[in-house]
């Protein structure tokens, strides 16, 4: 049985290797890039089961990247979560209008991550 892909997109590295760590340890598969845009092409070509996306990342933002998922009818569905320490009422806010399908907070509870990503995508 193949293991559901999920993509990150995250610019700190230990952020972004501390939840490859923890996905591949409970039977994902793991693409990672630090970029929007690499990221906005890997999800056109891998087709993942789900996104964790930081909000602040060099080039294109997050919120700029789930603007485009969601207008690319190709790509729409692809389930997104926004994963950033910005974690002002505003903030989140702007986080679901813009068509992210969940929220996880920087320092991340990996009981609550696992719990979210279990939800959306079982293994």
């Amino acid at each position: 049985m193949e293991k559901p892909l999920i993509l990150i997109v995250e610019d700190d590295e230990k952020s972004r290797r501390l939840m490859k760590d923890v996905l591949e340890h409970q039977g994902y598969a793991v693409m990672e890039t630090a970029q929007g845009e690499v990221g906005l092409d890997l999800i056109r070509r891998c087709h993942p089961k789900l996104v964790l996306m930081d909000i602040h990342l060099p080039g294109i933002s997050g919120l700029d990247a789930i603007r485009e998922i969601r207008a690319d009818a190709e790509i729409a569905g692809t389930p997104v979560i926004a994963v950033t320490a910005s974690v002002m009422g505003n903030v989140r806010e702007k986080i679901h209008a813009a068509g992210f399908d969940g929220f996880e907070p920087k320092p991340l509870n990996l009981k609550a991550f696992l719990g979210t990503i279990r939800r959306l995508v079982p293994v």
